[in-house]
């Protein structure tokens, strides 16, 4: 595969954009590990080979483990996951396909009983910004493979 946009030298106002939405979900308390996982997802239900990539290398650098890396495309089967991860992995998929879902009551009250409005709207922005991800990306076909995640301090007991 050949890369078709290189955003940074076309127009790096489309990457700097995108990394301001990046900076508030980092900072808008949702759990890292799970705003990682619905990124993953999206990416699957996407098609998304940049994404998955990367967000596949981010959550095992963040310790994720491989048996729920595996699982998650089939997560509705798999006993590895919290409520609140499912209730965000339904979110997700409901918002990700709004065209045939309209995001149904069923969904938002599962959602709504696992976080409480705030985070709904960040969980709502994350999937938001990982579609626009993709899209950016699948469009450009960014080439997979080189992406590597950032190192991290090793964690200390005290």
């Amino acid at each position: 595969m050949e890369a078709r946009i290189d955003f940074m030298k076309a127009a790096r106002g489309v990457y700097e954009s995108m990394l301001g939405l990046e900076k508030y979900l980092h900072q808008c308390g949702l759990e890292e590990l799970l705003l990682h996982l619905i990124k993953l997802r999206v990416s699957q239900i996407n098609g998304c080979v940049y994404c998955i990539d990367m967000h596949w290398k981010d959550l095992r650098a963040l310790g994720e483990s491989e048996q729920r890396l595996y699982g998650l495309d089939a997560w509705e089967e798999s006993s590895y996951y919290t409520e609140r991860e499912r209730a965000a992995f339904e979110w997700a998929e409901a918002v990700t396909n709004v065209r045939e879902t309209h995001v149904p009551n069923s969904v938002h009250e599962k959602a709504r009983a696992q976080f409480n409005e705030k985070e709904l709207a960040d969980l709502t922005l994350a999937v938001a910004a990982i579609n626009a991800w993709n899209r950016l990306s699948i469009a450009a076909r960014t080439v997979p493979g080189t992406y590597q995640p950032q190192k991290r301090a090793a964690k200390t007991s005290a």
